[in-house]
């Protein structure tokens, strides 16, 4: 029964694919939410994303949550950090927790520092005095759980909320992913697919929406009229990737990932990541991203991705490990990934 299951769900993914795919590229850049898209958390951005059959604990909420209840742990945190482009910093925060029968639930907070923006208007555009502190965040609920020891299962629901400016918007996102671990047998092989941001529609409101303005067909004078902002559809993204984990010798484990994301409004992805990790305490990490799309377009962050890692329970018994990311970025600055990482 799981394996129809399995069967189902990736036959049901490749005739999306092939719908999507068509689309895409006449939809880019008219997405709601497209915060949901920029990549959290050091150690998997290290493989430039690939691990989506493999990814577990706390790093599974946001690559493909069926990998959270695979946590070694049965409580752990993690704190991310990302410096972004035009100097936006990316805070996220999760949380799992494994219930004995039950499965693993996980909370996530994903923030976004976009600092101060002076307002300008058609008299004064150098900036009337006055700035704009957008807030923009993403809350998460995550269930995840092991079928078997070969199949696991997990879904996310985000609540996403953005205002600036006396307007805001509010959605709700979600996630569904299943991995399959060892498939036909074969040692160390894995199967993931994730179905990300599909959703309710996004569209703005408040008080800033309202004018003041004459109708010349009424007699009414100056009045208030407000403006119907437009609304759009989540940023849906469907991810299919493939892992191979093997022991060289009794100090060091090496895997490699492969993935590919089929984005519905923009380019597509094609992510290929591996890591060498000593003595399951030291780890280092690479990756490369290839997103061109038919026409040429190239993304910003079409490259190679660097990173490396340390667990200090494997070394020092003590429940805290560091994962470090570089991701170079075409006409802006590299960006750095920071995580800190607790288990219980």
């Amino acid at each position: 029964m799981k394996k129809i299951v399995l069967i189902t769900l990736v036959l049901v993914t490749l005739a999306l694919l092939g719908t999507m795919q068509s689309l895409a590229q006449s939809k880019a850049g008219t997405s709601a939410a497209p915060e949901l898209l920029i990549p959290i958390g050091a150690k998997n951005v290290a493989m430039a994303g690939a691990g989506i059959s493999s990814v577990n604990g706390t790093d599974a909420i946001a690559w493909n949550p069926a990998g959270l209840d695979g946590s070694e742990n049965p409580t752990s945190a993690l704190f991310s950090y990302r410096a972004y482009i035009a100097d936006i910093g990316i805070s996220y925060l999760a949380v799992g927790t494994r219930f004995e029968g039950f499965g693993s639930l996980g909370l996530s907070l994903r923030s976004f520092n976009i600092g101060t923006i002076p307002v300008t208007t058609e008299d004064q555009p150098d900036g009337n005095g006055q700035q704009l502190n957008p807030t923009f965040f993403t809350l998460g609920l995550t269930y995840s759980k092991q079928l078997s020891d070969r199949v696991s299962i997990g879904a996310t629901t985000n609540l996403v909320s953005e205002s600036f400016g006396g307007v805001s918007a509010m959605g709700v996102a979600f996630d569904v992913g299943v991995q399959y671990q060892n498939p036909a047998s074969l040692k160390g092989l894995s199967l993931g697919v994730v179905v990300r941001n599909v959703g309710t529609t996004m569209q703005y409101g408040g008080s800033s929406l309202w004018r003041q303005a004459s109708d010349v067909n009424s007699i009414r004078g100056v009045t208030y009229y407000k403006i119907e902002a437009a609304s759009y559809q989540m940023p849906s993204v469907i991810d299919i990737g493939v892992g191979y984990k093997l022991s060289i010798d009794e100090s060091f484990d090496a895997s490699l990932s492969a993935a590919y994301e089929n984005d519905n409004y923009g380019i597509d992805g094609y992510r290929i990541g591996g890591q060498l990790v000593f003595m399951n305490a030291i780890a280092v990490r690479a990756g490369y991203l290839y997103s061109t799309d038919h026409s040429g377009t190239v993304s910003i962050f079409q490259n190679y991705s660097l990173g490396a890692g340390i667990n200090l329970e494997k070394l020092v018994n003590v429940g805290i490990s560091f994962d470090y990311a570089y991701v170079p970025v075409q006409y802006f600055s590299g960006n750095h990934l920071l995580d800190i990482r607790m288990n219980f």
